[in-house]
């Protein structure tokens, strides 16, 4: 019996990675408690911070090479989610620590 292999479309692949990714995403963030919260978002922001570096590269592809428009688009979505994920980041960690601090009498 002979058996033939058949290629995945890369489209296919990374779309079921991002797919998974979500699904991952998506229950690792409903699932931590309150007390992690705050150090959870530190590392959020640090994780968008290396996005908007690759979403600045990829908007500046046509500047350095031939890129494609889909590049510029997709890096500019990009580049505006990640900084309104560190903006909104950086607000609920101050109210978070907010809520430690004493009140004044």
């Amino acid at each position: 019996m002979e058996h033939v292999a058949q290629a995945v479309d890369p489209f296919v692949f990374r779309l079921s990675i991002f797919v998974l990714a979500v699904f991952v995403g998506y229950f690792v963030v409903w699932s931590v408690t309150p007390a992690l919260h705050t150090p959870l978002m530190s590392v959020t922001n640090a994780i968008s911070s290396v996005i908007v570096v690759g979403a600045l590269l990829a908007v500046g592809v046509p500047m350095i090479s031939s890129g494609s428009g889909w590049a510029r688009g997709f890096g500019f979505i990009a580049l505006i989610f990640a900084c309104v994920n560190i903006f909104g980041g950086f607000l609920v960690t101050q109210r978070m620590l907010a809520m430690y601090k004493k009140k004044a009498k």
